[in-house]
């Protein structure tokens, strides 16, 4: 399976929100939920599903370019999007992840992430509030959420 495009990941995240029902995808939301995606997805299949790397920040896990694709929404909900969409064989993976994490605020999310290993080992021993870029190692992800499915720790990613 080829790795997806951060965006697209992205972009189904944003139009599948239930915007009748009052679901709202803010960057935050937004980028835990893809964090979540990607972290799922290296558990089950010993391979990222995104091609961008997510980074230690203040509130959690980004990837940087969606940070700049969606800064100048700040706090608002992004509206649903027109774009290629990611390959149908993630669809139902995708599916998964909003059910289980698309219920939660984006500050849920952002506690959850400070309170799992990845995000605090590539942290280390920064102050709450200092800005880091220091990225958060794909291998370790796969092995802290592959932990939670009784899986064994791997060395090495697939391609």
């Amino acid at each position: 399976m080829a790795v997806e495009s951060t965006k697209k990941v992205a972009r189904w995240f944003v139009n599948h929100a239930d915007r009748e029902a009052g679901d709202a995808i803010t960057p935050l939301k937004l980028q835990k939920l893809v964090y979540y995606a990607d972290a799922w997805y290296l558990a089950n299949f010993d391979r990222p599903l995104i091609d961008d790397q997510f980074e230690a920040w203040v509130h959690g896990p980004a990837v940087r370019d969606l940070y700049a694709r969606y800064r100048d929404r700040s706090w608002e909900s992004i509206p649903a999007e027109l774009g290629p969409q990611p390959s149908e064989n993630v669809l139902p993976f995708l599916r998964a992840v909003y059910e289980q994490y698309g219920q939660y605020s984006a500050k849920k999310l952002e506690q959850m992430t400070h309170e799992e290993l990845p995000w605090q080992e590539a942290r280390g021993d920064l102050s709450p509030e200092a800005p880091s870029r220091k990225p958060i190692s794909k291998l370790t992800m796969r092995n802290f959420y592959a932990a939670r499915l009784g899986k064994k720790d791997i060395q090495q990613l697939q391609d």
